[in-house]
């Protein structure tokens, strides 16, 4: 098998702010006094908790060990303070709900509850009560998750023993999620030119993006991109030129202007992106006559790629759910390409998908082909498109669609990515296999509200999915 190509050769991913993680510890202060060796056993676990924390790429606020109602409300403004994307509370022993509800409340921060026993049980042969009440996180996770549920503030819980590298994975997942919660809520998603005459799916209310996710929407226009690229010098033009020689293969259709003036609308569109602090971008412009903005709108996708790989996904056709479904899956470390439905196979039972114009180089099987096109169906004008077949393999969908009263969604179906014959008309292509007859599939993943397009990312991350779904409040649909 042809290796992957090698994006390491791409300027790094953009730097993106990480989870900030609340951590917090408790039991109850009525055992310190008559147990007098448990709190400091209780305090070295947490200790340890809170280094498995730092360990993880996160920022971690760790607010120390809580014992009663007063220490719980100074733990509870300074986590306001910090603006956490997760608050982890850690059940040590016992304690009341009395304790942790104010923290939750005042936060107003979805809540992980984790309880880990020192280890996988007890020595019940030599074990008194005070050795016991290490052991009892547990017994609170009910009292806990009753007083939330009825509080309704969303929470999640993990029980385990402290080293058991099953529940940190469970832990990890919900960190994860934590990454896709304070990526979306802090977001600067860029929306250029105009929707794609007739496609009333793609069109998506702003305000509800940032009502629902906490992001925001930058309306640009192709005049932004028009003069950044007219500021492009003949060196840094050859530069992206030698660029693209050094990340794709060029087919013999590439011709040396239409490769220079995509390289040239690469380099400003970076400083677009970089000007407007943009984590997405979605665009589209018709254009006519062959006038400079249709000249920009066709010479997008080699920058669009470039862009896409280094972490700031770029979509076409004005489709700014799928760039906020890239940015998640992306921001899970999964990739993920602009992709839509080409065809079906049933001699294979496999759906093909693909689409033309930008792709994600992760999910590459090969080094990408830069094609030279005449015409791009369906729209104006004529340059070079990316063109490369998907890693063979576990690959997830992930659609953001909208319902009838406004509300996001995150649809997913888990499939594997199989080996056979593809088109070669410049598109990022795939065949997966959902493991049953692909047209009943379609009917299916239809009937969800999916838009047009989704992110199809690497690996099977339908669990991390869910995780971030229920952080973010959103629906969330599997097929």
């Amino acid at each position: 098998m042809t290796p992957p190509p090698d994006i390491s050769r791409l300027p790094g991913e953009r730097p993106r702010r990480k989870p900030r993680v609340g951590l917090i510890a408790g039991g109850l202060g009525t055992y310190w006094p008559q147990f007098p060796t448990l709190l400091p056993q209780l305090e070295e676990s947490a200790r340890y908790v809170s280094q498995r924390f730092s360990d993880l790429d996160a920022e971690v606020v760790d607010v120390g060990f809580i014992s009663d109602a007063q220490d719980a409300a100074r733990a509870a403004e300074e986590l306001r303070v910090r603006d956490c994307d997760v608050i982890v509370m850690f059940l040590t022993t016992y304690l009341t709900s009395s304790m942790v509800l104010p923290i939750a409340q005042k936060t107003k921060t979805p809540v992980l509850v984790i309880d880990l026993q020192p280890t996988e049980s007890m020595d019940h042969a030599t074990f008194g009560t005070g050795e016991w009440l290490a052991y009892c996180g547990q017994c609170a996770v009910p009292e806990v998750a009753n007083v939330f549920r009825r509080a309704g503030i969303p929470f999640q819980s993990v029980s385990g023993w402290l080293r058991q590298e099953s529940a940190w994975r469970r832990i990890q997942q919900w960190i994860s999620a934590a990454a896709v919660r304070g990526v979306l809520r802090g977001a600067r998603h860029g929306l250029m030119g105009h929707l794609y005459p007739g496609m009333l799916d793609v069109s998506t209310d702003l305000t509800l993006v940032s009502t629902q996710f906490g992001s925001h929407v930058e309306v640009v226009e192709f005049d932004d991109l028009r003069v950044r690229t007219e500021g492009v010098s003949e060196a840094e033009e050859a530069d992206r030129v030698a660029l693209a020689r050094e990340v794709f293969t060029l087919d013999d259709s590439v011709d040396a202007e239409s490769l220079a003036w995509s390289a040239r609308v690469s380099v400003a569109l970076d400083r677009l992106v970089d000007d407007f602090a943009l984590d997405s971008l979605a665009y589209y412009h018709r254009g006519a006559g062959g006038e400079v903005h249709e000249q920009l709108g066709a010479g997008m996708i080699l920058g669009a790629s470039l862009l896409t790989a280094s972490g700031v996904p770029v979509v076409g056709e004005y489709e700014l759910r799928t760039s906020i479904a890239m940015l998640a899956t992306q921001t899970l470390g999964a990739g993920g390409s602009f992709t839509e439905i080409q065809g079906l196979n049933f001699l294979d039972d496999v759906v093909e998908m693909g689409h033309d114009g930008p792709a994600h180089l992760a999910v590459s099987s090969r080094d990408p082909l830069l094609r030279g096109l005449g015409v791009y169906h369906g729209k104006a004008g004529r340059g070079v498109s990316v063109e490369f077949d998907v890693t063979p393999g576990p690959v997830t969908l992930l659609s953001l669609g909208q319902g009838i009263d406004g509300r996001f969604s995150f649809i997913v179906s888990e499939g594997e990515v199989v080996p056979g014959p593809l088109l070669a008309i410049g598109n990022t292509t795939s065949r997966v296999d959902f493991g049953r007859d692909p047209g009943e599939w379609v009917d299916e993943w239809s009937a969800t509200g999916t838009g047009h397009h989704w992110s199809l990312a690497l690996g099977h991350r339908a669990h991390d999915i869910r995780a971030a779904a229920r952080l973010l409040d959103v629906p969330f649909v599997q097929i």
